[in-house]
């Protein structure tokens, strides 16, 4: 297991330099002692090395997001390819960060690297950004010498997997927000406009039609229990998060249930199959064994049931099973995915197979997740139209009513 790397800490310090003017500054290093070792091979005399107080109030860190790590693949990369030392790499990089938080966890890793520690080892201190997949590909570059190969393909791997992902959220956010706008708006005629003409009503002296009484006391309930819904609605929130990342199984039944919605099902699995080629593709060009690439694809998998499949997939590739074979016993893959991987195993073109499959799905699920947007632009319309409109027709019959007596 690796160990929990130090954690960077800001050092003010001040001396002499080699011409003996006064200077100090800020060094951002792991102890004291790192911190006066490197000021005295840059020839100054220390005056005092001391730690920088933090502030009373504090400033919130900005996280580190996945899209924060497939940038600095890239970069890396980039630099390397370059023919730019890793250490140095690493220094334009962190001169080219904007997140604080970003800035340290790289900081950190340089400052391994240039202890003498390889880059992978470095990584793998940090899983909670780095994961198997990752590392893995790092430590076969360094490995075979072919650091900047692999960091390309990881950096790659990264941005097309953020992208799916994106697409993915977009698919899901928007019929959310179709929901959240229509209670919304709702509640604030129901909570707002309805008990003004509630008043207004209360003078007619007549019996109001059913729909405007339905109406009316929707808006009583509203009124006298809105804090008990808006309660429910955050209590029914924070415990359908805690319960998926809490209980496997409601996890597990959720993951299950979202494959066979309408519509964005169908985008889940195509996204599904596109992380799977993705990741196949990359860790077997990468030269890693296939079954510790399935352990790898199980993982990046985002879905309990695509992942108990993979797993099985091992399970027979290790028994001797041809790859085709096993994913066509899971009776989840499509055909197409099938037949590209029988071509690849008989052409020894496997990886070159797998990312013409992965390249098809991720254009599917944009296409997809356009053609949700599209449908779903004059649903909300339609819907917010209806509610509101009834809303109100149901305010406005009594006084079509009264008019129609006159």
């Amino acid at each position: 297991m690796a160990t929990q790397a130090a954690k960077i800490q800001t050092y003010i310090w001040t001396g002499k330099d080699r011409a003996g003017k006064v200077a100090k500054g800020e060094l951002h290093v792991t102890n004291q002692a790192i911190a006066k070792a490197q000021l005295r091979k840059q020839g100054i005399a220390i005056k005092s090395v001391k730690r920088k107080p933090k502030p009373l109030f504090s400033p919130r860190k900005k996280p580190i997001k996945p899209a924060d790590i497939a940038i600095f693949a890239r970069q890396l990369a980039t630099m390397m390819k370059a023919g730019v030392p890793l250490v140095q790499a690493f220094d334009i990089v962190i001169d080219g960060l904007d997140n604080p938080s970003m800035k340290e966890l790289v900081l950190t890793i340089k400052n391994e690297v240039a202890s003498g520690t390889g880059l992978a080892p470095s990584l793998e201190k940090h899983p909670q950004y780095f994961d198997d997949l990752f590392c893995s590909l790092v430590a076969a570059g360094e490995q075979s010498g072919a650091l900047e190969t692999m960091l390309d393909r990881v950096a790659t791997y990264k941005e097309k997997t953020e992208a799916l992902k994106s697409k993915i959220k977009k698919a899901m956010s928007y019929p959310i927000a179709v929901v959240a706008v229509s209670i919304i708006v709702t509640g604030i005629l129901l909570i707002k406009v309805v008990p003004q003409f509630a008043a207004t009503f209360s003078s007619f002296g007549a019996d109001l039609p059913a729909f405007t009484l339905f109406v009316l006391g929707l808006s009583d309930f509203a009124i006298a229990n809105w804090y008990i819904i808006l309660a429910l609605v955050i209590a029914g929130s924070v415990g359908f998060k805690e319960a998926r990342v809490r209980s496997k199984r409601f996890s597990d039944n959720v993951d299950a249930l979202s494959l066979r919605l309408p519509v964005v099902g169908d985008i889940l699995n195509q996204a599904v199959v596109a992380r799977f080629s993705r990741t196949l593709s990359t860790t077997f060009a990468a030269g890693v064994p296939l079954v510790e690439a399935l352990d790898s694809v199980a993982g990046a998998a985002g879905n309990a049931v695509y992942a108990k499949a993979i797993n099985n997939i091992r399970d027979e590739v290790t028994a001797g099973l041809q790859l085709n074979q096993a994913i066509r016993n899971t009776n989840l893959f499509p055909s197409m995915l099938l037949q590209m991987v029988a071509i690849g195993e008989e052409s020894g073109a496997l990886d070159e197979m797998l990312d013409k499959v992965a390249s098809y799905y991720e254009e599917a699920v944009d296409n997809s997740v356009d053609g949700l947007t599209s449908l779903l632009e004059p649903l909300i319309m339609s819907v917010l139209g209806v509610l509101i409109g009834g809303l109100m027709i149901a305010m406005y019959l009594p006084i079509f009513q009264l008019g129609a007596v006159v």
